[in-house]
């Protein structure tokens, strides 16, 4: 493609060429009459000699039209306008933390703009660098803020499995999260988003006070007391009903944090099991986050086991 009327100088910077390689074969009107110094005239007689193709209003591709999905992404925010960012599932995507596809393709834009289908494009005016990172060559929202602004918008379990691939992936930093949800209180996912979080947090628990903690919630539901710390087929068990041969194990990520402790515990709860005893596990966060839940499912556990056994008589 030849600039008429107006020649690219090398003093400008990289060519077009360059400038596509990086840009995964995407430009943008705004970069071709801007820093590559190309006339609208010459970017016209370029799109009708087919050495740019149009994909949106003021967004073209270089030379072909195979674009890598990067670089679809690339081309919807360089249509949405400046300062716009890849969100939600279409950034939950780049980061690599959900199963769907990046299309149709989510913006946030810091203005309020005109829809540009098939653009799903959103507001946000009170974005900071801190929500604003690149990856892959595509500007997007930061991980926290992808996270914040799915809870508004997806199912919350989708959200907790986000959350988990982000720390499978090594990416999740509750400190930043944290710093994000202090600054953005009524955003409608900031509930959402700091209930999917609090597993991540240290427990207030010790090990005795996960244990009475545990006691009294089983006392307050109404539920039969239990054994504790009662040895059965030579395993002690956190707390166990033996008349209906049912035990829950009270769990803390700090005293089964390793490999060899996940492969006894899994073992033990097979030989348990071998042996008739049925055992479900309960974890400190989660006895803090939802405790009525946790005593309505040991009720019923409860319920269910005492049903079989008595089934099981003759």
């Amino acid at each position: 493609m030849r600039n008429k009327g107006q020649a690219h100088s090398p003093a400008q910077g990289e060519s077009l060429a360059e400038m596509a390689k990086r840009q995964h074969g995407i430009v943008s009107i705004r970069q071709l009459t801007g820093p590559l110094g190309y006339s609208r005239s010459a970017v016209h007689h370029a799109v009708g000699a087919g050495h740019l193709h149009r994909l949106h209003r003021g967004v073209f591709a270089v030379g072909h039209t195979r674009i890598s999905p990067y670089g679809e992404c690339l081309a919807a925010v360089l249509a949405s306008g400046p300062r716009a960012l890849l969100s939600h599932l279409s950034a939950a995507w780049l980061w690599e933390i959900s199963g769907s596809s990046a299309a149709p393709f989510s913006v946030t834009t810091p203005v309020r703009r005109k829809p540009r289908p098939p653009i799903r494009l959103h507001e946000a005016r009170m974005l900071t660098d801190r929500d604003r990172t690149i990856r892959e060559g595509v500007p997007v929202t930061s991980l926290p803020r992808t996270l914040l602004d799915l809870a508004a918008t997806v199912r919350f379990d989708w959200l907790e499995k986000m959350v988990e691939r982000s720390e499978e992936r090594e990416l999740f930093d509750l400190r930043a999260v944290d710093e994000l949800l202090g600054r953005t209180v009524g955003h409608h996912g900031h509930a959402r988003l700091r209930k999917a979080i609090s597993l991540y947090r240290p427990t207030s628990f010790t090990r005795s006070g996960l244990e009475r903690r545990f006691l009294e919630l089983v006392l307050e539901a109404g539920l039969p007391q239990p054994r504790t710390n009662y040895v059965e087929l030579g395993f002690e068990l956190d707390c166990y009903w033996p008349e209906h041969r049912f035990a829950v194990e009270l769990d803390l990520f700090e005293t089964h944090g390793t490999r060899a402790a996940f492969e006894r515990d899994r073992k033990r709860q097979e030989d348990l099991l071998l042996a008739g005893i049925q055992m479900t596990r309960v974890t400190g966060p989660r006895l803090e986050r939802e405790p009525d839940e946790v005593m309505r499912r040991v009720g019923r556990l409860l319920s269910v086991r005492g049903r079989g056994r008595a089934a099981s008589t003759p």
